[in-house]
């Protein structure tokens, strides 16, 4: 079961929540889930080709989406805010018009707001970018993976399981690889795990990494 199912809608409504709040009626259900996905993958790509910083980390942790009848409110969690934003209030004001000409909203306010994530490293989605950055610099994937999971204890995090699949370091068949330190009760509905599943391009072809953190447990 811990192998089939995403850790994070096996646990919606339980012990962690959505990132996206809004209602609608059934037949503009989709055209809401798309809008979503049409903002977050407009943000990411604009933080990819403006802000991203020497490690190659956006840092970028997750987009929170608030929708009201006139209102769009987008809270963004980055890691490394300071880093990623050197004129904060110029950058988020070009990142706010262009959002809106690509929704093409009239009738409805947007905003967006950045808040800054206490432990960066014990996110999966920063931890999948910087894996993901060694990957590219043909750092070898076990140094990366243990490095990864050195960050990972900074943050005091119970457990971590990392596994990268593909054409590792180019060889001629594809495989699996993982790595666990610590407890990672997938099947544990207390237990607050963080998932993210992170596809990076290389020479060799896409590799895929995963990444679960055992935050706490309730």
């Amino acid at each position: 079961m811990g192998q089939k199912i995403n850790p994070l809608g096996f646990r919606l409504g339980t012990i962690q929540s959505h990132h996206s709040f809004w209602f609608t009626q059934a037949k503009n259900y989709s055209e809401g889930l798309q809008e979503d996905k049409k903002i977050r993958d407009f943000i990411k790509n604009y933080v990819q080709k403006n802000m991203r910083i020497a490690s190659g980390v956006e840092g970028i942790a997750h987009i929170e989406i608030q929708k009201r009848i006139d209102l769009i409110q987008i809270i963004i969690h980055m890691g490394f805010p300071k880093l990623l934003i050197e004129d904060k209030s110029r950058r988020l004001e070009e990142l706010q018009m262009n959002v809106q000409k690509e929704l093409n909203c009239v009738n409805r306010k947007l905003n967006i707001a950045i808040t800054r994530i206490a432990k960066p490293y014990g996110n999966p989605n920063i931890l999948a970018e910087f894996i993901a950055g060694q990957l590219k610099n043909r750092v070898s994937f076990r140094k990366a993976m243990k490095k990864a999971i050195e960050l990972t204890e900074q943050a005091d995090t119970k457990g971590i399981q990392i596994q990268i699949a593909g054409r590792i370091d180019g060889k001629e068949i594809a495989r699996v690889e993982w790595i666990r330190e610590g407890r990672v009760p997938l099947q544990t509905i207390r237990a607050k795990i963080d998932y993210c599943s992170y596809p990076v391009r290389t020479i060799y072809g896409v590799l895929g990494i995963k990444i679960w953190i055992f935050v706490d447990e309730a």
